[in-house]
């Protein structure tokens, strides 16, 4: 395997997580009083939901892939909208 098909294969695995952090990230943003001040807070703010929302997601896809044995599973991805939702929830009721 070439080192494109190698990197395509990886994307490809993590591709659905950072999808739906893009999509969820907006929500874990609390937007009352963010950026009056400060201005760039809200694109940090989008950044790090992101991020934590992305690192989660890789997490739970690698799990899906050791536990099942393949990639795409729909028990992963159940998992995947599960957690993924449950963090959205915890952080935005903290």
């Amino acid at each position: 395997m070439s080192l494109t098909a190698a990197l395509l294969h990886w994307l490809h695995l993590f591709l659905p997580a950072w999808a739906m952090a893009a999509l969820l990230a907006p929500a874990m943003v609390r937007w009352r009083g963010v950026g009056k001040r400060r201005p760039h807070a809200r694109g940090l703010s989008l950044l790090l939901g992101w991020c934590v929302l992305s690192a989660l997601g890789m997490a739970v896809l690698l799990g899906g892939l050791w536990w099942t044995g393949h990639d795409g599973r729909m028990l992963t991805y159940t998992v995947l909208v599960g957690v993924m939702g449950t963090t959205v929830a915890l952080w935005r009721s903290r």
